[in-house]
Protein backbone atom coordinates (compact mmCIF):
# COMPACT_ATOMS: atom_id res chain seq x y z
CA UNK A 1 0.00 0.00 0.00
CA UNK A 2 1.20 3.29 -0.95
CA UNK A 3 1.40 5.34 2.11
CA UNK A 4 3.15 8.42 0.69
CA UNK A 5 0.23 10.62 1.06
CA UNK A 6 1.61 13.52 -1.21
CA UNK A 7 0.77 11.70 -3.89
CA UNK A 8 -2.43 11.69 -3.74
CA UNK A 9 -2.91 15.43 -2.54
CA UNK A 10 -2.71 18.90 -4.65
CA UNK A 11 0.71 20.49 -4.37
CA UNK A 12 -0.38 23.94 -5.15
CA UNK A 13 -2.24 23.89 -1.52
CA UNK A 14 -0.61 25.92 0.96
CA UNK A 15 0.56 23.54 4.09
CA UNK A 16 -1.25 25.51 6.23
CA UNK A 17 -4.68 24.64 4.36
CA UNK A 18 -7.46 23.31 6.57
CA UNK A 19 -8.00 19.65 6.59
CA UNK A 20 -10.98 17.51 7.99
CA UNK A 21 -10.75 13.36 7.37
CA UNK A 22 -13.69 11.76 8.00
CA UNK A 23 -13.05 7.63 8.40
CA UNK A 24 -15.70 5.24 7.05
CA UNK A 25 -17.26 2.56 8.93
CA UNK A 26 -16.38 0.48 5.87
CA UNK A 27 -14.61 0.12 2.76
CA UNK A 28 -16.95 1.54 -0.33
CA UNK A 29 -17.18 -0.46 -3.51
CA UNK A 30 -15.47 0.57 -6.51
CA UNK A 31 -19.02 1.57 -8.20
CA UNK A 32 -19.58 3.59 -5.05
CA UNK A 33 -16.22 5.32 -5.00
CA UNK A 34 -17.46 5.86 -8.41
CA UNK A 35 -20.81 7.41 -7.75
CA UNK A 36 -19.01 9.70 -4.83
CA UNK A 37 -16.18 10.90 -7.08
CA UNK A 38 -18.63 13.34 -9.16
CA UNK A 39 -20.53 14.39 -5.68
CA UNK A 40 -16.55 15.14 -4.23
CA UNK A 41 -16.05 17.73 -7.03
CA UNK A 42 -19.43 19.36 -7.47
CA UNK A 43 -18.91 20.01 -3.54
CA UNK A 44 -15.62 21.97 -4.30
CA UNK A 45 -17.21 23.47 -6.92
CA UNK A 46 -20.04 24.92 -4.76
CA UNK A 47 -18.38 25.37 -1.36
CA UNK A 48 -18.47 29.05 0.03
CA UNK A 49 -17.75 31.62 2.49
CA UNK A 50 -19.52 34.39 2.88
CA UNK A 51 -19.99 33.92 -0.79
CA UNK A 52 -16.62 33.32 -2.13
CA UNK A 53 -15.18 30.69 -3.40
CA UNK A 54 -13.26 28.06 -0.92
CA UNK A 55 -10.22 26.72 -2.91
CA UNK A 56 -11.58 23.31 -2.03
CA UNK A 57 -10.22 20.00 -2.13
CA UNK A 58 -12.55 16.61 -1.63
CA UNK A 59 -11.25 13.26 -2.68
CA UNK A 60 -11.36 9.52 -1.02
CA UNK A 61 -8.27 7.93 0.06
CA UNK A 62 -7.41 4.05 0.21
CA UNK A 63 -11.17 3.63 -0.24
CA UNK A 64 -12.21 4.45 2.86
CA UNK A 65 -11.28 8.07 4.03
CA UNK A 66 -12.77 11.27 2.57
CA UNK A 67 -10.69 14.08 2.92
CA UNK A 68 -11.52 17.64 2.88
CA UNK A 69 -9.05 20.83 2.43
CA UNK A 70 -9.37 24.00 2.11
CA UNK A 71 -6.80 26.42 1.30
CA UNK A 72 -7.03 29.85 3.08
CA UNK A 73 -4.88 31.86 1.76
CA UNK A 74 -7.44 32.76 -0.72
CA UNK A 75 -10.78 32.54 1.49
CA UNK A 76 -10.89 32.16 5.08
CA UNK A 77 -13.60 29.04 6.19
CA UNK A 78 -15.60 30.49 8.40
CA UNK A 79 -18.33 28.68 10.20
CA UNK A 80 -21.25 28.87 7.86
CA UNK A 81 -19.00 27.14 5.48
CA UNK A 82 -17.48 24.66 7.60
CA UNK A 83 -21.21 23.83 8.50
CA UNK A 84 -22.21 23.32 4.29
CA UNK A 85 -19.14 20.58 4.57
CA UNK A 86 -20.71 19.04 7.64
CA UNK A 87 -24.05 18.81 6.05
CA UNK A 88 -22.30 17.60 2.66
CA UNK A 89 -20.67 14.79 4.89
CA UNK A 90 -24.19 14.13 6.61
CA UNK A 91 -26.09 13.14 2.81
CA UNK A 92 -23.09 11.24 2.19
CA UNK A 93 -23.83 8.87 5.41
CA UNK A 94 -27.11 8.48 4.00
CA UNK A 95 -26.42 7.96 0.49
CA UNK A 96 -24.05 5.50 1.01
CA UNK A 97 -25.17 3.88 4.59
CA UNK A 98 -22.48 4.12 6.11
CA UNK A 99 -20.60 6.58 9.15
CA UNK A 100 -18.10 9.10 8.79
CA UNK A 101 -18.56 10.57 12.36
CA UNK A 102 -17.17 7.41 14.56
CA UNK A 103 -14.61 8.61 16.35
CA UNK A 104 -14.71 5.26 18.37
CA UNK A 105 -13.10 3.36 15.60
CA UNK A 106 -9.43 3.15 14.66
CA UNK A 107 -7.93 2.40 11.42
CA UNK A 108 -4.62 0.28 11.08
CA UNK A 109 -2.81 -0.51 8.02
CA UNK A 110 -2.14 -4.20 8.99
CA UNK A 111 -0.67 -6.89 6.03
CA UNK A 112 -1.51 -3.65 3.38
CA UNK A 113 -5.21 -3.59 4.13
CA UNK A 114 -6.86 -1.15 6.35
CA UNK A 115 -8.47 -3.11 9.19
CA UNK A 116 -10.52 -0.98 11.61
CA UNK A 117 -10.37 -1.54 15.96
CA UNK A 118 -12.78 -0.62 17.77
CA UNK A 119 -11.34 1.75 20.84
CA UNK A 120 -12.84 -0.83 23.42
CA UNK A 121 -10.76 -3.42 21.68
CA UNK A 122 -7.19 -1.69 21.65
CA UNK A 123 -6.37 -3.07 24.68
CA UNK A 124 -6.95 -6.84 23.74
CA UNK A 125 -5.36 -6.09 20.24
CA UNK A 126 -1.74 -4.92 21.97
CA UNK A 127 -1.88 -7.76 24.32
CA UNK A 128 -2.34 -10.28 22.20
CA UNK A 129 -0.38 -9.14 19.66
CA UNK A 130 -2.42 -8.29 16.64
CA UNK A 131 -1.19 -4.45 16.87
CA UNK A 132 2.19 -3.09 18.05
CA UNK A 133 3.74 0.57 18.46
CA UNK A 134 4.98 -0.15 14.68
CA UNK A 135 1.91 -0.76 13.33
CA UNK A 136 0.74 1.79 10.70
CA UNK A 137 -2.02 3.93 11.82
CA UNK A 138 -4.60 6.70 10.56
CA UNK A 139 -4.24 9.58 12.75
CA UNK A 140 -7.27 11.27 11.44
CA UNK A 141 -6.92 14.42 13.88
CA UNK A 142 -4.73 16.00 11.79
CA UNK A 143 -5.50 19.59 10.95
CA UNK A 144 -2.92 20.89 8.30
CA UNK A 145 -1.93 19.56 4.74
CA UNK A 146 1.40 19.72 6.40
CA UNK A 147 0.04 17.73 9.09
CA UNK A 148 -1.67 15.20 6.69
CA UNK A 149 1.68 14.36 4.85
CA UNK A 150 3.65 14.17 7.66
CA UNK A 151 1.29 12.89 10.52
CA UNK A 152 -1.69 11.21 9.31
CA UNK A 153 -0.45 7.02 8.55
CA UNK A 154 2.27 6.48 11.74
CA UNK A 155 3.70 4.38 13.72
CA UNK A 156 0.54 3.58 16.31
CA UNK A 157 3.65 4.61 19.34
CA UNK A 158 4.21 7.87 17.96
CA UNK A 159 0.39 8.96 17.91
CA UNK A 160 -1.76 9.81 21.08
CA UNK A 161 -2.28 6.12 21.27
CA UNK A 162 1.42 5.80 22.16
CA UNK A 163 1.32 5.98 26.03
CA UNK A 164 -1.24 2.44 25.80
CA UNK A 165 1.88 0.41 24.26
CA UNK A 166 4.09 1.22 27.10
CA UNK A 167 1.19 0.98 29.65
CA UNK A 168 0.37 -2.30 27.75
CA UNK A 169 2.78 -6.03 27.46
CA UNK A 170 1.89 -8.52 24.78
CA UNK A 171 0.83 -11.25 26.74
CA UNK A 172 3.57 -14.14 26.84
Amino acid sequence: MNTQVENFIPADFSDHSKVWVYQSSRLLTIQEAMQLEPLLSNFTKEWRSHGDPVKGYANLLYGQFIVLMADETYTQVGGCSTDFSVHFIQQIEKQFNIQLFNRQMLAFIIKDIVELLPYSQLEYAIQNGFINQHTLYFNNLVATKKELIQNWIIPAGKSWLGKRFFNLQPAS
